[in-house]
């Protein structure tokens, strides 16, 4: 395969039959992949069968959120188990070395205890290298194939926003060629447990993929999301900027372009699932089956509408709830879910504890080892989403309170109102609610 090997093979020993004691862990991350599959239930058009089955074979946490709604600061703050409020980190451009310098990655630390780190597509963002967190990190040569007189939607709002099929095999497309790579690193023996992390590009924007994903979705029987008039008119001034409406709802509307966009995202999504099929039946036939954790995450959601918000960078549910599971052999218990809040920030913890590796006292995530043994055991602390210096998200079992820099509040109980379409928060029956949910707010 085409591709720059960007790091050493140093200490990986191909021939050796050493049976590792401590598990390995297959880490897959899709980028901008929000509730749409089907073992969450946010949209009953998705087709994630594979997706599906790696929650069906072990635990899913079905209230999982994203630490920040967009790429960067969500990756560093996932890998480094740091809040962006604690590094500052509040857009795309500062890479994860300016933004953390001393810290120490997930893959660092479990480096350090003798695992072999391998790294291949988006894993942190723009596919940027860290000879730090990895012995060996791979990229394919290309970006994947796109059609023809683009932008294909029309609307020349940016050159990431278009959608449309592209007429060509799976190999064509990138995250073929990554999840090729991780399948061969799977059928290796290693003389060391291994961490295998696997970053998926689609379905962030553009919404390209091979025509036959698309042909699974007619254009005439796609469901648009479920939407109000005037959903904005109870959200404050900074919540109404962060949707930004004008700038994209609304050409998309007048286009007509609605429906060719749900489209696209549902045939991106299907093309991910399928290379989660291809790397998840080469685990299952490879020697490392039985002793290998898988974790399957997002690293944010994404709106398509709703809130009259495209993309992501917003502090409502689409933007940050994400799937979340886990398949630890000899631990967790197929066809399990777990609706505690959950957060990416967790995830060092986690398998921190779950690799046997010693915690490091700066983690400021919280190990969800508790409910991976107990799925109905409950926590207090809720997740926390961040969207740029003093915008804070508090989303626990029941409540979303959402609290911007000048003080301006929104609050929506999801046992009645999972849309978020009925802003609470000047209501003083909820006042205790507020009063509980902001005693978890960064304090710096």
């Amino acid at each position: 395969m085409a591709g720059t090997l960007l790091s050493g093979l140093t200490g990986l020993n191909g021939c050796s039959k050493v049976e590792p004691t401590r598990p390995n862990v297959l880490f897959i991350c899709i980028d901008d992949l929000n509730d749409w599959v089907g073992c969450l239930d946010g949209n009953n058009q998705s087709l994630t069968p594979n997706i599906d089955r790696l929650a069906e074979e072990g635990m899913l946490f079905t209230n999982a959120h994203c630490s920040y709604p967009l790429c960067s600061p969500s990756r560093i703050s996932m890998f480094t188990g740091l809040n962006p409020a604690t590094t500052g980190t509040y857009d795309n451009f500062l890479p994860l070395r300016e933004a953390a310098p001393n810290a120490v990655t997930l893959m660092q630390h479990l480096r350090a205890q003798g695992y072999y780190t391998m790294g291949t597509g988006k894993i942190f963002h723009m596919e940027k290298p860290d000879p730090l967190s990895f012995n060996v990190e791979f990229q394919p040569g290309f970006r994947s194939a796109a059609p023809p007189n683009r932008p294909v939607n029309g609307l020349n709002l940016h050159k990431y926003f278009d959608w449309g099929p592209v007429d060509v095999p799976d190999s064509a497309m990138h995250d073929t060629a990554v999840c090729d790579w991780a399948m061969q690193q799977l059928e290796r023996e290693y003389d060391s447990p291994f961490f295998l992390a696997m970053g998926l590009f689609r379905p962030h924007a553009p919404l390209y993929a091979p025509t036959k994903y698309f042909d699974k979705f007619p254009k005439e029987t796609i469901q648009l999301p479920e939407v109000i008039d005037n959903d904005l008119d109870d959200v404050p001034q900074l919540g109404r900027d962060m949707a930004d409406s004008i700038h994209w709802h609304q050409p998309v509307k007048k286009s007509g372009e609605w429906k060719a966009a749900v489209r696209a995202y549902h045939a991106c999504v299907a093309y991910a699932d399928a290379q989660v099929g291809r790397i998840l039946d080469t685990l299952d036939q490879s020697p490392h089956h039985d002793n290998t954790i898988v974790v399957l995450t997002s690293d944010h959601g994404w709106h398509l509408g709703e809130k009259e918000r495209w993309h992501k960078e917003t502090l409502w549910e689409e933007a940050s709830r994400v799937p979340l599971i886990f398949k630890v052999p000899g631990l967790t218990q197929a066809n399990t879910q777990s609706d505690a809040p959950a957060s990416l920030l967790d995830l060092y913890p986690t398998l921190v504890d779950l690799c046997d590796a010693p915690q490091r006292p700066e983690i400021e995530g919280r190990s969800l080892l508790p409910q991976l043994k107990d799925p109905a055991a409950k926590r207090s602390e809720p997740a926390l989403i961040t969207n740029g210096e003093g915008n804070y998200a508090l989303r626990d079992s029941q409540w979303r309170y959402v609290r911007y820099a000048d003080g301006t509040e929104e609050l929506y109980d999801h046992q009645t109102d999972p849309n978020e379409w009925t802003n609470l928060a000047d209501s003083p029956d909820h006042a205790a609610t507020k009063t509980r949910l902001a005693q978890w707010l960064p304090v710096h």
